[in-house]
């Protein structure tokens, strides 16, 4: 989808996009964000960027609440059902470990573990309150980082010179490329996870009793 159509998607909505966005970002949705964000510029103006960053900010803040309760009430049960949500937890169990209160403020930025963070904090001693201020800090910063982006993009890419054009290019080709080497890396790291518990699953199998 062109620059234009999704320019074009968001205007049909008017401002039912504002709710579009919150439940959008309940789930997940940095590109999403990010051309809400270009659509926000003084470039298009469809949007407004207070509007947007409040909605992505909720949104999230409230996804991830829901996936902490999850984890709290049913985490384990969850996983007894569905094993494969396992290494995932596992891994963002660990990095909480380590981590604590820098994990709770990065992990929607870690891709692939990301995903699992919210719900294995909730399966965590984590007291809820903190867990709550620390996300809500987190989720402004979420927001605030890629609707920013996009409101960047929009004017740069409208009124700016080439060279300025290209050295905001070749930034956000250098944080995509560090991006997917993330993504690669957690994702193998999780893989390997699952190979170790499949390992030691099968040898407490094959142990006598």
């Amino acid at each position: 989808m062109s620059l234009e159509s999704w320019i074009d998607w968001i205007a049909g909505y008017g401002d039912w996009f504002y709710l579009l966005t919150f439940v959008w970002t309940f789930f997940e949705g940095e590109t999403f964000v990010i051309f809400a964000g270009i659509a926000a510029s003084p470039a298009f103006g469809i949007l407004r960027v207070d509007y947007l960053i409040a909605c992505a900010w909720i949104g999230s803040f409230c996804g991830d609440n829901l996936y902490f309760f999850l984890g709290r009430r049913y985490g384990h049960r969850l996983i007894a059902r569905f094993p494969r949500l396992k290494p995932g937890t596992d891994v963002a169990l660990d990095l909480l470990h380590k981590y604590n209160t820098g994990f709770i403020l990065a992990f929607r930025f870690i891709y692939v573990v990301r995903n699992f963070s919210s719900f294995a904090c909730g399966m965590s001693n984590l007291f809820w309150p903190r867990f709550m201020v620390l996300n809500f800090i987190a989720a402004g910063v979420w927001s605030c980082t890629f609707a920013g982006a996009g409101y960047l993009l929009g004017e740069v890419f409208t009124k700016a010179a080439w060279p300025i054009k290209i050295v905001v290019l070749c930034l956000f080709a250098t944080l995509i490329a560090l991006a997917i080497r993330t993504h690669r890396a957690n994702k193998r790291r999780v893989a390997e996870v699952a190979a170790r518990e499949a390992a030691e699953a099968k040898a407490a199998e094959n142990s006598p009793a």
